[in-house]
């Protein structure tokens, strides 16, 4: 969704992927129907060198790099007592870290253009103060993590003129497996009563990529989640 309404206003995008090739290709095809170029490029965001390879071969095949969006994220249950090191130390990787050295690497290429766009993904329950939802300790902290991120990087590099934003989605997609009746619940928790849909989250993205003066701040698409 969100390659495809880049593609629409002009863009021609890189996408990662670690083990969804076949979701990449086809979001990739969405972007070549749309009339641009489009390049998949596999990385194991956990891994630095694959962060700093990423953004090498985006400039390679694309030409240049305006525009980073740091989507990648392990949304996964574990129990508190369950949770080991390893799980830990890749969720954060993942979830913070990359964000950070995708940034480090695409950052210089951003100076020489002459100012850029980083839109960091967060989430609604960091960005309202408050854990909710046991099993997540790990993806919780990372997203806490990645609004501070969000927030002291923009003072890092609003003199180059390259601002960066975070999206701290809430009840957007369904998880896979939940049932009916769990679907209800979240959508009688919502103000706005129903689940937001891709295209809102599209539509936040885009609102961050052509603002010229909004940076360093975090912006809850969340249907009004964070009110009750």
């Amino acid at each position: 969704m969100l390659a495809k309404a880049l593609a629409e206003r002009g863009a021609d995008v890189a996408l990662s992927y670690n083990q969804s090739r076949e979701e990449a290709e086809l979001a990739a095809a969405a972007v070549r129907d749309a009339g641009r170029r489009a390049a998949c490029i596999k990385a194991d965001l956990a891994q630095a060198d694959d962060c700093r390879a990423l953004v090498a071969g985006t400039v390679k095949q694309l030409g240049r790099l305006d525009v980073l969006v740091n989507m990648a994220s392990i949304y996964t249950s574990t129990p508190f007592d369950e949770l080991t090191e390893t799980q830990w130390d890749r969720g954060l990787a993942v979830d913070l870290r990359a964000a950070f050295l995708c940034a480090s690497a695409a950052v210089p290429h951003m100076r020489t253009a002459g100012g850029g766009r980083i839109v960091n993904f967060a989430d609604w329950l960091p960005a309202s103060g408050r854990a909710r939802y046991k099993g997540f300790l790990p993806y919780h902290v990372a997203k806490g993590g990645v609004i501070a991120l969000t927030e002291a990087l923009a003072l890092e590099l609003a003199e180059h003129q390259i601002l960066v934003n975070a999206i701290a989605p809430g009840p957007i997609l369904a998880p896979p497996g939940l049932d009916d009746d769990e679907r209800r619940v979240v959508e009688q928790a919502t103000p706005l009563g129903r689940w937001g849909g891709a295209g809102e989250v599209a539509k936040a993205v885009l609102f961050l990529i052509e603002t010229d003066f909004i940076t360093g701040e975090v912006i809850r698409v969340d249907g009004g989640r964070h009110l009750k």
